[in-house]
């Protein structure tokens, strides 16, 4: 008697231990810079972290005075510390960092996704903000989502999630989370309240039922404070996790129907972009 086919198993919800560790950059100082990154890396590992998120341009700081001294501490992506890195990672790991990017004659303001093999995603940010733009290069390909050891991954910086079309994209195109580098300087906001990257954060993991690690930085840097905002949001849109010293620790849980919000309705399926 013949077998009956066997149907396929249903995707199970899995679970991705993720860390943003908020670094403290020192403005110029590639080699310190450099080391603080490896030792977060090594600690990450030892904790068998499964998704580590780093701060946007952990390698040089963020206000940079001058081209000479962005020139001083940019790195190509062929550079061999990256390589490095990539070899301190199990096969399980991932690791998203920001970093001062020389290409060519131009200066990008970029996050490097590593694997255990190596360099699995570059995204070079597109939208600038304010002194940015008389340093950097506006990147001009479209965020992509990366496969990874954690699952499908996108990558935005700081900016680029206050344009809601970013994280919408991403989610679209099959992104089960989303890692954002930040330096979130430090603005007014109601007593008690969110910071306000961090309430559009949460509205977009909600709104597209992502995850979304944003990790800020600390330390001062010249005469700017910075919110210290990192955040790990579930795709249900609410912060979790814990916070201890200069590191914010969760376990997430990526349900594969997180996009099923009813019997009836799916946050990506029920939209209608030829009337947006």
């Amino acid at each position: 008697m013949p077998h009956e086919p066997t149907a396929p198993a249903a995707p199970e919800t899995r679970d991705v231990r993720v860390r943003c560790h908020e670094l403290a950059p020192q403005l110029g100082q590639l080699s310190s810079n450099l080391t603080m990154i490896e030792e977060a890396i090594r600690a990450a590992v030892i904790d068998e972290v499964d998704l580590l998120v780093l701060p946007e341009l952990s390698t040089s700081g963020y206000y940079l005075r001058s081209m000479d001294e962005a020139w001083s501490c940019a790195l190509p992506i062929t550079h061999p510390i990256l390589d490095r890195w990539a070899r301190l990672l199990s096969p399980t790991m991932t690791v998203v960092v920001g970093i001062c990017e020389s290409r060519d004659d131009a200066l990008f303001n970029t996050a490097v996704t590593l694997g255990s093999k190596g360099v699995l995603g570059v995204y070079r940010k597109t939208h600038l903000w304010d002194e940015e733009l008389t340093i950097f290069t506006a990147g001009h390909d479209r965020p992509t989502v990366i496969d990874t050891p954690v699952g499908r991954l996108g990558v935005l910086i700081c900016y680029d999630l206050e344009f809601p079309e970013m994280p919408r994209s991403l989610a679209v195109g099959g992104a089960a989370m989303i890692a954002v580098p930040t330096n979130w300087p430090l603005v007014p906001k109601p007593s008690g309240e969110h910071a306000p990257e961090v309430i559009q954060a949460m509205a977009a993991a909600r709104s597209s039922r992502v995850a979304i690690a944003c990790c800020d930085r600390r330390g001062a840097e010249l005469h700017h404070e910075w919110t210290q905002g990192t955040s790990i949001i579930g795709s249900d849109g609410w912060p979790t996790g814990t916070l201890s010293g200069d590191r914010v620790d969760a376990l997430l849980a990526i349900d594969p129907y997180r996009t099923t919000i009813s019997p009836r309705n799916n946050v990506i399926h029920d939209r209608r972009p030829e009337l947006y």
